[in-house]
């Protein structure tokens, strides 16, 4: 499997590379990403092969079909990394809430957030791949408050590996910030950004672009790379948990096989909701997706209008942080896989110049054949946890989203698969306060819904609290190059 470039070719660039090209290298030409020249197929024979199997097997299989160039020993020590989570035999529960409504739990991993679905066995492989090639690599992470801990989990301690990761000042929760800053590996940096996540995700797409920053590297003899979804090593994992949840299904004998299913998913970056988008195209039988955000409604607005328009918009903090997003990165693969790469560069072109790019009618049509898309307020996610309180589940606020989806958006009566991206000891504060208790601060929270609504606070968010601070360091902008440059 080769993969291609979003936005065409330079000249300058492979007009196609290896999966293990583009995990290491994931800049694309003009600025662009790397796609699957092709998707493997989900036939029926497929799902049925898998009804019976473990998490792994099924990883490994669909893994093979797309027929990477990583070696079998290294894919099988990647995917053990699910051995890590909190039963190694069912990874991912999924959780009935509704008659025809169920909770794909993607939290069970080492940080308690989705991002352990793909980093657990990307990061394994990445720096497999560097050893073997007795290359030094920086590996760079913007993160909204979840990608970054899953990302020091997966490469501390790892040879030939050093990671930089950003994070907003004051725009995660207190339990994410210290999941990072108490890190002590000697091969990792954490940083944090004066401004929001998209002020860092930027500054990480300019560094992954920037020639006079890779020269200073090469000068080091160090190589660069990326954990956020803008690598396609990500986004591989991301599917695969996709077709779990509708086995899981199947087994749980709520749909025949072949009958479709929504799937909603709580979105930001838009890189749970491509995973979606490709299992989707591949096969797997999907009536629709259902993107649900908050007040940032940036994805709400480009799916229901064709207009991406963040020109005169500022980013609003909200009890979702990992949502407070607007620029997501990985809108272009799904325009990239829809209208061609000649029209994706000049979409993303006035992106880039002018804040706003605007779909035909006929794009906008073929957009919204796979999606659609509401959001929620703050305070509409409290309603949703404490109603689902009282039944005995507990959610965090980026899960509370997706039931307003779920409630308005399907035209028909079909099971539906909600995506709970984080448990919620990492954003006990709002679980607290829709549960009645303004709580003091994390620590009051964690202790307070525990004991009310019964559940167990695990023993890696406890420590977190009595843990020294190891990375204090907080800079502007522009100020992010230099800082890097130091720690290497």
């Amino acid at each position: 499997m080769q993969f291609i470039e979003t936005r065409g070719n330079d000249g300058k660039k492979p007009s196609s590379v290896s999966f293990s090209e583009a995990i290491l290298s994931p800049s694309a030409s003009f600025g662009g990403l790397y796609v699957p020249e092709s998707l493997p197929e989900l036939d029926k024979g497929f799902l049925e092969k898998h009804l019976s199997s473990h998490y792994k097997t099924l990883a490994l299989d669909f893994l093979d079909r797309f027929g990477i160039d990583i070696p079998t020993n290294v894919l099988e020590a990647a995917v053990n990394r699910y051995d890590g989570f909190d039963d190694p035999e069912f990874p991912v529960p999924v959780v009935q809430i509704e008659e025809d409504c169920f909770v794909s739990e993607l939290y069970h991993g080492q940080t308690r957030a989705f991002k352990d679905m793909a980093l657990q066995p990307f990061g394994y492989i990445l720096s497999r791949s560097a050893q073997e090639r007795g290359e030094n690599y920086l590996i760079m992470a913007a993160t909204s408050g979840d990608t970054g801990p899953a990302t020091l989990e997966t490469f501390k301690n790892q040879d030939n590996i050093k990671v930089a990761c950003l994070y907003p000042e004051g725009g995660t929760s207190d339990v994410q910030r210290l999941q990072m800053v108490t890190e002590d590996a000697g091969n990792l940096k954490v940083i944090g950004v004066k401004g929001n996540f998209d002020d860092t995700q930027h500054a990480l797409k300019e560094l992954l672009a920037s020639e006079d920053f890779k020269k200073e590297l090469d000068a080091r003899g160090i190589k660069l790379s990326a954990a956020n979804s803008v690598n396609f090593g990500r986004i591989i994992f991301q599917i695969i948990y996709h077709i779990h949840s509708y086995l899981e299904l199947v087994r749980q004998h709520a749909v025949v096989m072949g009958e479709k299913v929504y799937m909603v998913v709580p979105s930001g970056n838009f890189g749970n909701a491509l995973g979606a988008y490709y299992a989707k195209k591949a096969g797997l039988p999907v009536e629709k997706i259902l993107i649900a955000s908050n007040i940032n409604n940036i994805l709400t607005d480009w799916i229901n209008t064709g207009v991406y328009d963040i020109s005169e918009r500022e980013l609003i903090l909200t009890e979702s942080p990992a949502m407070d997003i607007l620029k997501s990165s990985n809108i272009e693969r799904v325009m990239f896989d829809k209208f061609g790469a000649e029209r994706t560069r000049e979409l993303m072109k006035d992106l880039n110049e002018t804040n706003r790019f605007e779909l035909t009618q006929e794009e906008l049509v073929s957009l919204q054949k796979d999606f659609t898309a509401t959001f929620s307020s703050d305070e509409e996610g409290e309603e949703v946890i404490a109603a689902y309180a009282q039944k005995g589940y507990i959610m965090d606020p980026h899960t509370a989203t997706c039931l307003k989806a779920y409630r308005n958006l399907r035209e028909k009566a079909v099971p539906t698969i909600l995506y709970s991206t984080a448990e919620w000891t990492k954003f006990s504060t709002t679980v607290s306060k829709a549960l009645g208790h303004e709580a003091k601060n994390d620590m009051d929270a964690l202790s307070w819904v525990s004991e009310h609504a019964h559940v167990t606070v695990p023993a890696m968010i406890k420590s977190l609290f009595a843990k020294p601070v190891v990375h204090d360091v907080v800079v502007e902008k522009e100020d992010i190059k230099g800082e890097m440059l130091n720690f290497l």
